[in-house]
């Protein structure tokens, strides 16, 4: 049986004193203090480490917790409350909890213990008295931290919208005081946002900036809510980084990382010139910047900036995401150099990739250099070859051999492998998309139709399935109000969504509706510069009779990427040669 650790802890340092002899020039030491440790506690205290030592944690913690009582001794009142939580035993942690903030009610820690116990034990509506006195009892000027921490303390709790509301009762009188008011409005707001209301919880957000437009907290509570469907938290993140204070670059950052998830690439890009411009150090600017240079095809552009990111990762990043941001760039530097066809410079860059987990992708961009050079079966068995230590493994082997059969325009050969892994995941709605698109390449709208109808009913909220019908059907010229109410419903799923902006373009076009159709163009491409969406903006400027703009956003969309199917098929049906 192994004596506790901890109850020689509690000892050494109650002995401590009576073990150290006074130096010789040392003044007078004052009158010895009575310790609690007589030998009856002693005694007591080692039999209780023993029990809950030899598997009677329920005997040991009932002398432990008795110890306490006589002795007063926050340490064996926290020991007690460990050796319930250990048992699991939360009423019986409650219970000590409880005890040990009863015989000192100036403690603080036994007011948290039993906040947290309270709280784990779901007892949402008991902890609102116990809340108000872990408040009052720390300090004002920790106080905001505290407020802080309360969100993700109740937020694995069941009942979210209780939770906001004991947390909301017991910041009332914080909320007012200016210490604590941008705190308490901003961790009001993270309770909302937990219980689902929304609106509530930017209403917050709104509060507490407006207390103090330099706060940060507002703003990442923002952030959180940015995914296109709350303008009202986007106009917070603007009013905090177009205020007068200066804005931290890393949040002008994170408000990069929400466009990019809206797909508003222009934008982001904007953004990530400014971090850098404000913050050159600032590592991850660097890669997110250079990853969307090389999607608009500023192969130069992104290869110097991918460099630059490089230099800085060492000394910016943290190991992990070092490991991650390196790789990255490696497979992005690949792909340019496989884009200039200096197919040995990308197999330099991707033999810099060292990690293992990495290694789908850099076997897919090996891949690809294959194909390219007509040995498409070498490039097949390179994928086929990759081990399999998980199922999202074999899934993503083969989206990378369906990808790979894409590109190199072999489509019956990618919707077969698509069938055969439909049939093997059959909740995988992903892959029924895929083959939907599919089908469409390969002429068979029937069939297109009845796959993204099967995916719309078993994934309502699928938006990509909806604009995909909607597009197919205004790309035909068949169904158009129908093809119009579909493309709306997948817009008000992801308003800032560009692709699905055009798709509705291309709708009014053929509905005749020809200047709606260029404004909502406009848009999208300022948004997101694409050679598709290039292609249909200069159809509607051509057909409007501006062809000068026609021809110079084709321009465009060429340098982009020439070998965009949707523009190169509309360059020839219009014979024109931009």
């Amino acid at each position: 049986m192994k004596f506790s650790y901890r109850l020689a802890a509690l000892l050494a340092c109650a002995l401590n004193a009576a073990a150290q002899a006074p130096a010789a020039d040392a003044p007078a030491p004052e009158a010895p203090q009575p310790s609690a440790l007589d030998a009856q506690l002693f005694y007591q205290l080692l039999l209780g480490e023993l029990q809950v030592g030899g598997g009677e944690p329920g005997a040991g913690y009932s002398l432990i917790l008795d110890a306490a009582r006589r002795s007063k001794d926050p340490a064996l009142y926290q020991r007690a409350v460990e050796i319930a939580l250990q048992s699991r035993s939360g009423d019986a942690a409650l219970q000590a909890a409880r005890a040990w903030r009863q015989a000192l009610p100036a403690s603080r820690d036994a007011s948290r213990y039993e906040l947290q116990i309270l709280i784990a034990l779901n007892r949402i509506e008991d902890t609102a008295e116990t809340l108000q006195l872990v408040l009052a009892g720390t300090p004002v000027a920790e106080r905001p931290a505290l407020i802080a921490t309360l969100p993700r303390l109740y937020s694995r709790t069941q009942d979210k919208k209780l939770s906001a509301r004991v947390v909301e009762g017991a910041l009332a009188e914080a909320s007012r005081q200016p210490p604590t008011a941008v705190a308490a409005w901003t961790a009001n707001g993270r309770m909302r946002m937990l219980a689902g209301d929304l609106a509530g919880a930017i209403e917050a957000a709104r509060q507490a900036q407006a207390l103090d437009l330099g706060a940060e907290g507002p703003v990442l509570l923002a952030l959180e809510m940015m995914d296109g469907s709350q303008p009202q938290a986007e106009a917070l993140v603007r009013s905090y980084l177009e205020g007068k204070g200066k804005p931290l670059p890393e949040l002008r950052l994170a408000y990069a990382r929400a466009l990019l998830d809206q797909s508003r690439h222009a934008e982001a890009q904007r953004e990530l010139q400014r971090v850098i411009a404000e913050k050159a150090e600032l590592a991850e600017a660097w890669l997110l910047l250079g990853t969307l240079q090389a999607q608009d095809n500023q192969l130069a552009q992104a290869e110097a900036t991918l460099r630059r990111f490089l230099e800085l990762a060492a000394a910016d990043l943290p190991a992990e995401e070092l490991q991650r941001g390196t790789t990255q760039a490696y497979l992005v530097l690949a792909q340019i150099a496989e884009k200039r066809r200096d197919y040995a410079a990308a197999e330099r860059w991707l033999s810099r990739i060292e990690n293992s987990a990495d290694m789908v992708g850099v076997q897919s961009r090996r891949a690809s250099i294959l194909a390219r050079q007509g040995r498409m079966d070498q490039a097949r068995q390179l994928l086929r070859s990759l081990p399999e230590r998980s199922p999202e493994d074999a899934r993503m082997k083969l989206m990378a051999e369906v990808q790979l059969l894409r590109e190199q325009q072999m489509l019956r050969q990618a919707y077969e492998l698509l069938g055969a892994a439909i049939a093997r995941y059959p909740q995988d709605f992903e892959l029924l998309y895929e083959q939907a698109l599919l089908s469409e390449k390969l002429g068979n709208f029937e069939e297109m139709e009845r796959l993204l109808r099967e995916l719309i009913a078993r994934r309502p909220d699928h938006h990509h399935a909806y604009n995909a019908l909607g597009y197919s059907l205004a790309e035909r010229n068949v169904r158009l109000a129908e093809a119009r109410e579909l493309v709306q419903k997948a817009l008000a799923m992801a308003p800032n969504d560009p692709f699905i902006q055009d798709s509705l373009a291309w709708v009014e076009f053929r509905l005749g509706r020809k200047d709606e159709a260029l404004r909502i163009l406009e848009s999208a491409f300022r948004a997101r510069p694409d050679p598709e969406i290039a292609a249909h903006m200069g159809e509607v400027l051509w057909s409007l009779g501006q062809r000068e703009r026609a021809t110079a956003i084709w321009r465009e969309g060429l340098r982009l990427n020439p070998e965009n199917d949707t523009l190169v098929q509309t360059l020839r049906r219009l014979q024109v040669k931009p």
